[in-house]
């Protein structure tokens, strides 16, 4: 069975994030966790953060996903070199910000890339995580009104043999199916396969690929079940109705408004 990718869009990232008006899988779990802190995001008064785990985790998915051609288009490695030591200066010093704004785009340093290369490889021992890999639209961005609302996805890949492949980078793989549910990773999965169902009129599968950000770098493949997938897009629906109705009030609680029993230990 093969399912149909030629309704992805491929558009830059910064365009995509600056698209106003559309709920996303990340910003409906805002909204899901404090209504109040997504409005506050969305109006502007929370701004967003950007950490280097942040850039690392792009650039494996850059890597990993898209390879190295598209990769070195992207990415700047190395850095400016000290001449009284010889060696790079650091990623938080101000001459490596000055040349990286030279650049002109994101910069990681040579440690940095080798963490990145040493993930890539822990993928590629996978047989399965290569598989899923091998083929597919990387980066592809859908839009669609879903719910009622205008909403969008960028799918790491939509493989047409295997579905929605999404890459996760864990510290320990040992743990990542309790990081998936404190990280609420079904429910994004299931708002992306929404989305596919609404472009292409039918489901498709849904596959984890997780590898260690540290040594050995173990990769794991975990496919979600339908059950748990249906059931995460009954709740993220659910939200988008709270969603509309908290836009037509104007009313923004914390979810907090009234007590609650702690009667554990």
């Amino acid at each position: 069975m093969t399912f149909r990718t030629d309704f992805l869009r491929i558009e830059p990232m910064d365009v995509y994030h600056a698209t106003k008006g559309v709920i996303s899988s990340h910003r409906l779990a805002t909204f899901r966790r404090c209504p109040l802190q997504y409005h506050q995001k969305e109006t502007g008064i929370i701004g967003d953060v950007d950490s280097t785990a942040y850039l690392l985790g792009r650039g494996a998915h850059t890597l990993i996903v898209e390879g190295h051609e598209i990769f070195e288009r992207q990415y700047a490695v190395g850095g400016p070199v000290n001449p009284n030591t010889g060696k790079v200066y650091g990623a938080g010093t101000k001459a490596y910000k000055e040349w990286a704004d030279v650049i002109g785009k994101p910069a990681l340093t040579d440690d940095q890339y080798a963490l990145l290369i040493n993930m890539m490889e822990g993928v590629q021992r996978n047989e399965d995580a290569v598989t899923l890999l091998a083929a597919g639209v990387a980066e592809g961005v859908t839009r669609h009104v879903y719910g009622g609302l205008m909403a969008q996805a960028r799918l790491d890949l939509l493989n047409p043999y295997y579905g929605i492949v999404d890459l996760k980078t864990c510290d320990d793989l040992t743990w990542f199916e309790q990081d998936a549910r404190r990280f609420e990773y079904v429910h994004q999965m299931a708002f992306y396969r929404a989305m596919v169902w609404l472009a292409i009129d039918e489901p498709v599968p849904v596959h984890l690929i997780a590898v260690e950000k540290k040594p050995p770098f173990r990769c794991g493949v975990w496919r979600i079940g339908t059950d748990a997938l249906g059931l995460a897009q009954k709740e993220n629906e659910a939200a988008i109705g709270r969603l509309k109705e908290c836009i037509k009030q104007n009313v923004w609680p914390t979810g907090y408004e009234a007590v609650r029993v702690m009667d554990s230990i």
